[in-house]
């Protein structure tokens, strides 16, 4: 992926993409007359309205022009057009373009409406390389018979503005390539069936993808866990013929200073049944992707050394089976924690937040100072915030704004909810530390209540990404599938100063 100084007539390229606005009159200057006609033509017949992620294609019949054909792309009013649509307009450019086997495209950069400076600039070749490279994306990895797309197209982001901005732009560019594509290997993971995606399976490859960005990796066994005392883990493993993994990362770039170090903690369920407590068989094939989280940690940290993040981050991904075997846990076990904390099992389906615990323990045992951990965790969050939007819970506050932030700023919707110290008394126990469930008021609050206690009483974030982590319905700009929600925002954590 390019980026280029260039006038959209110069351009050489099968297809010139370029967005348009609603309140558009020209504008791409000399358009209309280099498609003899038919975008004003479009435009005033309705055919076209610029609404976001229309499109409308044209041959090209001004020999001047060197670009064959042109595709507009609806990007709504222009006040309206930031770089978060910016994105979702290059994703929904990208699909079309795929889905016509264009071997060499160009992308028109456009920015909003009064944002035409070198940083504006940047933000949007950014935004637009991450919606492309997203548009690669193929759930159908397993299919025999699925018509072949050919090779991917090769794309060129047109800056304009003369060649000192286009070379800023390029670094923008450059990044968000390598986001898009982390972002893709973490759907690639999340996309792939229980019985190939092991825990051992798992392990293997986020070592491959975060080492061959430059992270270093180091997986513990179950012995190794065993005497580490990691009960919670371990305990959730028991019912699972395949053994867990606990995966570590580390960036340590030379010079960094030795704090902060960001912590980030991921769930890997590798396929949740819900143990003794199993679930209803109805969409259960779907708890595949119940390691988004890990995945998610794993693949921001391969951004994260490849991008150079100033910053040493350690990554800890708990990885495990969920099943229902003949030594599985039970309602009513009591597990012990790696910190000491002892937990009755209420709920063999409430198993996220038991492995999690242990995984904040290690994070702070590897002397991570601010916690972010990322995980499918709840159905309650989804009752609380839809699929859109993943929930954010943590101390102090000023921590949770700057997580939250950072997410908008990646593109990852998401939004606060309360941690009243009430919420607590619903994990009491009569027989243990605490209970893993709370029941059903408020359970998302709660199973981050829990997390709470593993957390030292450091700045700590939970992201619950339940209902974030899969598209149930496609969309212009994402398909049907896993979406790689929260690798651009831990990715982005490791580059903003921990000032809290």
């Amino acid at each position: 992926m390019l980026a280029a100084d260039s006038t959209p007539a110069a351009v050489e390229t099968d297809l010139l993409v370029a967005p348009w606005f609603e309140d558009d009159r020209d504008g791409v200057a000399g358009l209309d007359h280099a498609t003899g006609g038919e975008v004003g033509r479009a435009i005033a017949s309705k055919e076209f309205e610029g609404k976001p992620f229309d499109l409308f294609l044209a041959p090209l019949v001004d020999g001047r022009w060197r670009a064959r054909r042109v595709a507009l792309i609806g990007g709504g009013k222009a006040a309206d057009f930031d770089a978060a649509l910016a994105r979702k307009v290059a994703a929904a450019a990208g699909a079309a373009v795929r889905l016509r086997r264009v071997a060499r495209a160009a992308f028109l950069l456009r920015c909003g409406a009064g944002a035409a400076d070198d940083a504006a600039t940047g933000a949007f070749a950014h935004a637009v390389a991450e919606g492309l490279t997203l548009s690669e994306f193929d759930i159908g990895s397993y299919k025999t018979d699925a018509p072949h797309t050919g090779e991917a197209t090769a794309w060129t982001i047109v800056i304009g503005g003369g060649a000192a901005a286009a070379g800023g732009a390029a670094a923008a560019v450059a990044r968000g390539r390598v986001l898009g594509e982390c972002s893709n290997l973490a759907r690639s993971l999340a996309n792939e069936p229980g019985n190939a995606l092991t825990p051992r399976e798992f392990a293997r490859r986020a070592a491959e993808i975060a080492g061959g960005g430059g992270a270093s990796v180091e997986i513990l066994d179950e012995r190794q866990s065993g005497e580490l005392g990691m009960g919670l883990l371990l305990g959730v493993a028991r019912g699972s013929s395949e053994p867990p993994r606990m995966i570590v990362f580390r960036h340590e770039p030379p010079g960094a200073p030795a704090a902060p170090i960001l912590g980030l903690v991921g769930k890997g369920i590798t396929f949740d049944t819900g143990g003794i407590s199993i679930k209803s068989a109805d969409g259960m094939e779907r708890m595949k992707d119940d390691m988004s989280g890990g995945a998610a940690v794993a693949c921001a940290m391969r951004a994260i050394s490849m991008l150079n993040a100033p910053m040493r981050v350690v990554g800890v991904v708990p990885a495990t089976e969920n099943m229902p075997g003949g030594r599985a846990i039970k309602p009513g076990d009591i597990l012990k924690s790696a910190q000491g904390t002892t937990v009755e099992v209420i709920n063999t389906d409430a198993e996220g937040r038991l492995i999690l615990g242990d995984g904040l323990w290690y994070a702070r045992r590897l002397g991570a100072t601010h916690l972010v951990d990322v995980a499918t965790l709840t159905g309650a969050v989804v009752v609380a915030l839809g699929k859109t939007t993943s929930g954010l819970y943590g101390t102090p506050e000023r921590f949770v704004a700057h997580v939250r932030r950072a997410a908008e700023a990646a593109g990852d919707r998401a939004w606060p909810l309360p941690l009243f110290e009430d919420y607590r008394e619903q994990l009491q126990s009569e027989i243990a530390d605490i209970s893993n469930t709370g029941g059903r008021p408020a359970g998302s609050i709660t199973a981050a209540m829990f997390l709470k206690e593993f957390t030292g009483g450091l700045p700590w974030v939970h992201m619950d990404i339940a209902g974030t982590a899969w598209a149930e319905e496609a969309k212009p700009y994402q398909p049907k599938g896993p979406t790689g929600v929260a690798v651009r925002t831990l990715a982005r954590l490791a580059f903003d100063p921990l000032d809290v």
